[in-house]
């Protein structure tokens, strides 16, 4: 390692990983329970709260572990302090692992979920961040830390850049957004108009600001692309990103008893948000057509790429056809907003995270090549696996939007007799996706130890 420091950046990315594969085990049993409701010990509430749980927790490693390689990378010196690093890791696995005993504790037996303190003990029953206030407070001060940290490797070296400022921002507005998860009200509408802070500014706000500063951190690194282009669009993409992603949240506020003006609100600047997605994929595919060195790390560069592409369909394309209140009104709750969530989630977030680890590898085990075939393999597997997944709950949602919405049938009878075949094809390339995962998942440990291939079939061009 050229840094002492990237082992952080190794430990995090290791955890991630795993806690990768573990999502997707999880993700085939509620599969596998949509059809069969009792195949598993743990019912499907809980099996669903460890399956979206795990992909939040393993997003945010993975995250972190790229931003603390980046940082070192940008300032060109060691973290400010190394042992902080270690001991902000070490306690948000900890902190994760306690979180994850008690789902299951509770899973299997409920009456253990005791009141300490006014607060609940195992799960707080809100979803998405059912953690209980215990882990809230611990991964806020596990986000703070490694802001900390972060600024202050920074201030250490004077080296200030464009991508440092706009991952750290990242973070202090992922921090500072969670908070509003960590209060309650009585009243349904409010309690709900402020959880919508955390699911919705998270991930089409503070890390959107994240995914855009390794996004620009990553073609120059690739393509040797200039700084200060980098910058300026990345600046522009950010400003657009928060400009309709922050009043986009309206969209969420449609049928929660909130009122009217919110469905102008939401339906204007929702519709709006695809824009700096397209322009991402314009200046990602500009910059490699007019790359200054020749790529090396081509699979890092195809991850990279497929980010931006998937990216745009995931949460441009598969979000914004079903985001106006008109339409909405039928397709809100269906299996077509799980379909939505299935793609963008591995395009915005996913494959930006296996592009920083596929980056960071060469510096993180010393080598300067590997055999790069076995990302290539992973990935097509992951994706064609993914299209399928959701192609299937698009269909299963547009079954519910009509059945449902507008014939008035019940949705067990539609979940069960109707939608079956959905649920089966969607187990099928489940599987699929994770043949892919264990694919990249081995590749991981052993890229870098095993000799290159004579002959890659990796193109000149992403």
């Amino acid at each position: 390692m050229q840094y002492e420091s990237h082992k952080i950046a190794k430990y995090f990315f290791t955890s991630a990983i795993l806690l990768f594969l573990v999502q997707i085990v999880v993700g085939i049993i509620a599969a596998l329970q949509f059809i069969w409701p009792d195949f598993f010990i743990l019912n499907f509430n809980t099996i669903r709260t460890l399956h979206i749980n795990s992909l939040i927790v393993w997003l945010l490693l993975g995250m972190m572990g790229a931003s603390y390689y980046v940082i070192v990378e940008e300032s060109e010196a060691e973290l400010w302090s190394i042992p902080l690093a270690q001991f902000q890791f070490w306690a948000t696995i900890v902190t994760v692992s306690l979180v994850v005993i008690g789902y299951i504790v509770m899973g299997l037996y409920p009456q253990a979920n005791i009141t300490v303190f006014g607060t609940l003990l195992l799960n707080e029953g809100r979803e998405y961040i059912e953690a209980p206030r215990w882990a809230d407070l611990l991964i806020v001060v596990s986000v703070l830390l490694f802001l900390f940290n972060t600024v202050m490797t920074v201030w250490k070296t004077k080296k200030f850049t464009d991508v440092q400022g706009v991952l750290i921002a990242g973070f202090a507005f992922t921090a500072l957004m969670y908070l509003p998860g960590m209060f309650y009200t009585k009243n349904m509408i409010i309690d709900q108009f402020f959880w919508w802070w955390v699911i919705h500014l998270w991930v089409e706000g503070a890390w959107e600001l994240i995914a855009a500063a390794l996004l620009a951190f990553s073609l120059h690194k690739l393509l040797g692309a200039d700084r200060t282009m980098l910058a300026k669009w990345m600046y522009i993409e950010v400003g657009l990103v928060m400009f309709t992603g922050v009043l986009g949240l309206g969209h969420h506020y449609y049928w929660i008893g909130t009122p009217a003006y919110w469905l102008w609100i939401g339906g204007i600047f929702s519709t709006l948000e695809p824009i700096p997605l397209v322009l991402m994929v314009w200046d990602a595919f500009r910059t490699t057509k007019h790359a200054t060195k020749p790529v090396e790390n081509k699979v890092g560069l195809f991850y990279t790429i497929s980010h931006v592409v998937f990216n745009f369909v995931g949460a441009g394309l598969w979000g914004v056809f079903h985001t106006l209140p008109q339409i909405n009104k039928y397709t809100h709750g269906t299996q077509i907003t799980t379909a939505h969530g299935h793609i963008a989630f591995y395009g915005v977030y996913a494959l930006l995270v296996l592009a920083m680890m596929y980056i960071a590898l060469p510096s993180l085990r010393g080598i300067k090549e590997f055999n790069q075939s076995k990302g290539y393999l992973a990935f097509w597997w992951m994706t064609i696996s993914m299209i399928f997944i959701t192609f299937s709950l698009t269909g299963a949602g547009l079954v519910q939007s009509y059945l449902e919405r507008v014939i008035g049938l019940d949705y067990v009878t539609v979940k069960g007799v109707y939608n079956q075949y959905f649920w089966i094809f969607r187990t099928i390339f489940g599987v699929g996706f994770l043949v892919g995962v264990l694919i990249i998942v081995k590749d991981f440990f052993t890229a870098g130890k095993e000799p290159l291939a004579k002959l890659s079939p990796i193109p000149e061009r992403a």
